[in-house]
């Protein structure tokens, strides 16, 4: 990549970060369709997948007795299924189609976060668990295309009241079982190469920043102009990849 490409790949990996460990994974979709305006999708996939991995772990420590293992066991079995799905997906498609569906996960992420209601739910009773678990589903399938399964979760989590650090922390134990848990399917795909984890590793020293600013945000900074920020940014990128996967 050129200058540019590794100055947006830096910037969507703090962005990630930040996310996942103070916005409840909202924008975890961002650094895929970003990196894929240089690198190929797949190879993008396979950049990112070590860093949230590190970023995951990092995650665990400072969250750690604060997720809702409630919620985990319903979301996590439906997980597993999307990811076998969106494996057998990314096994047969190709780089165009991929790099379409990415853009319109994006595209989509953006509308969600611009037209639903971002206030918390008033009911204080978790929706039925056959919601969870497609929600799961979801986030699974679309986790392992783009890792972008923050939607599914989030309009799961969203749906019912509930404490605001109890929802980020189990978003973070979330992704932590099935990023890892997608680690051998990427490995059966074929997707790491040396060129991918050396990227990664040249990456990793921006994990810890991203989390730690992402902690600082959730208790001092209103979300609202971060999230209309980050997320126009989002779009962009989605309508470009969408572009590029329809007219290649």
């Amino acid at each position: 990549m050129n200058t540019a490409g590794w100055l947006v790949a830096a910037f969507a990996v703090l962005i990630t970060g930040i996310s996942k460990s103070g916005l409840g994974g909202a924008l975890g979709g961002l650094a895929v369709p970003f990196l894929s305006l240089w690198i190929s999708p797949r190879n993008a996939a396979a950049v990112m997948l070590p860093i949230l991995i590190a970023m995951d772990m990092v995650g665990i420590r400072a969250w750690s007795g604060k997720a809702d293992w409630r919620d985990l066991k319903v979301l996590i079995p439906g997980a597993i299924v999307g990811i076998v799905l969106g494996t057998l997906a990314f096994g047969v498609m190709s780089d165009q189609l991929v790099k379409g569906l990415i853009g319109l996960i994006a595209v989509g992420f953006t509308l969600d976060r611009l037209l639903r209601h971002r206030g918390q739910a008033t009911t204080e009773q978790r929706p039925p668990r056959i919601f969870g678990w497609f929600s799961g589903v979801g986030a699974g399938f679309t986790s392992t295309l783009a890792h972008a399964g923050g939607p599914p979760v989030m309009i799961y989590l969203l749906s019912w009241r509930q404490p605001r650090e109890t929802f980020v922390a189990t978003t973070v134990f979330f992704f932590s079982v099935i990023n890892l848990a997608k680690l051998p399917f990427y490995i059966a795909l074929g997707l790491f190469s040396i060129d991918t984890l050396t990227m990664s590793a040249l990456m990793l020293p921006l994990v810890p920043v991203g989390v730690w600013i992402g902690m600082r945000l959730l208790q001092r900074i209103p979300e609202r102009p971060f999230y209309l920020f980050a997320t126009a940014a989002l779009g962009l990128s989605g309508v470009k990849l969408l572009w590029d996967g329809l007219m290649a």
